[in-house]
């Protein structure tokens, strides 16, 4: 699958689609905001699902289509979208008028905020939150207004400016997810069953994406997670079963499958080598699998697309 990174976007994207503002790219701490007019936006700049090595917040305000994963989500009128850079998207514009704001910057730019909760249970980094938030007219014009300081002050010669644009990053995230809309039926309620699935869940994350046919995947049993959690697997069955409404084998089953429709879509490796990188000894073991997650075989999945 193709990786999209900074480079890419200001040597293949802003040179030519003619932004209106540049910055020199660092290969360090970065950030840099957009007006999506200037871009028109019609399309990524890779049409193909893809990832990044930075995170991207964008201000919407117009139609189109997100693909993230193996899901679809139409945005109309204004919206928020937060890029995920480890997990495949990639955006349509539906009508000829799009405006708004879009900011990129990398996890050296957050790197003090990384592992706060905020921002790991944030859209940003929380594969299990929508990535997109539709807006009424008054959220809209605070977003709106946040964007245009954060637009405004890089252009100013204040000395700490990126301090500021910081913080009102952070601002933007955590007014977000009070918005947030969970796909799963995940109590907000703190309590050790949520800990306990949260911190199982970050485990099964951490093995994601897969981006070598070198690499496999190691943990995936229940009991391999238990261990890890130094808990005995019937007590994290039962908490995952209590936060999520599923069982740890649902779970792991579910992110094993999306992530193999992922790699026959978007990758050139044979399912010999997606089976090992999965963690499947032998190719026949990993058809059974495939099949009776997506009732289709591998090969039959991989020639749909």
């Amino acid at each position: 699958m193709e990786k999209f990174t900074l480079e890419d976007f200001y040597s293949k994207t802003l040179l030519k689609g003619g932004g209106d503002k540049f910055a020199q790219l660092s290969k360090m701490s970065h950030v840099n905001i957009f007006k999506r007019d200037s871009f028109k936006c019609v399309s990524s700049s890779i049409g193909k699902l893809h990832r990044t090595d930075f995170y991207k917040i964008s201000l919407v305000v117009g139609e189109g289509r997100l693909r993230f994963k193996d899901e679809t989500i139409e945005v109309s009128g204004q919206a928020l979208v937060f890029y995920n850079p480890n997990i495949p998207h990639s955006w349509e514009a539906l009508s000829e008028n799009q405006s708004g704001y879009f900011c990129l910057f990398n996890d050296k730019f957050v790197e003090p905020y990384l592992m706060t909760e905020g921002f790991k249970n944030s859209a940003l980094n929380n594969p299990e939150v929508n990535p997109v938030f539709h807006l009424t007219q008054t959220e809209a014009h605070f977003f709106t207004h946040l964007f245009k300081r954060m637009y405004d002050e890089l252009a100013s010669s204040y000395e700490y400016k990126y301090d500021l644009i910081l913080h009102s990053l952070l601002i933007l995230i955590h007014e977000a997810s009070k918005r947030r809309t969970f796909k799963t039926k995940v109590e907000k309620t703190a309590n050790a069953s949520l800990t306990i699935t949260t911190k199982f869940m970050e485990i099964l994350e951490r093995q994601f994406p897969i981006d070598s046919s070198e690499h496999s995947i190691s943990i995936k049993r229940p009991s391999d997670f238990a261990d890890q959690l130094s808990v005995h697997v019937n007590h994290l069955n039962r908490a995952v079963n209590e936060t999520t409404g599923k069982s740890t084998s649902e779970i792991i089953s579910s992110r094993l499958a999306n992530e193999a429709k992922a790699l026959l879509k978007h990758s050139s490796n044979s399912v010999s080598e997606i089976a090992y990188t999965l963690g499947f000894e032998h190719a026949s073991n990993f058809n059974l699998f495939f099949k009776k997650h997506a009732d289709i075989s591998p090969r039959a999945f991989r020639n749909l697309v």
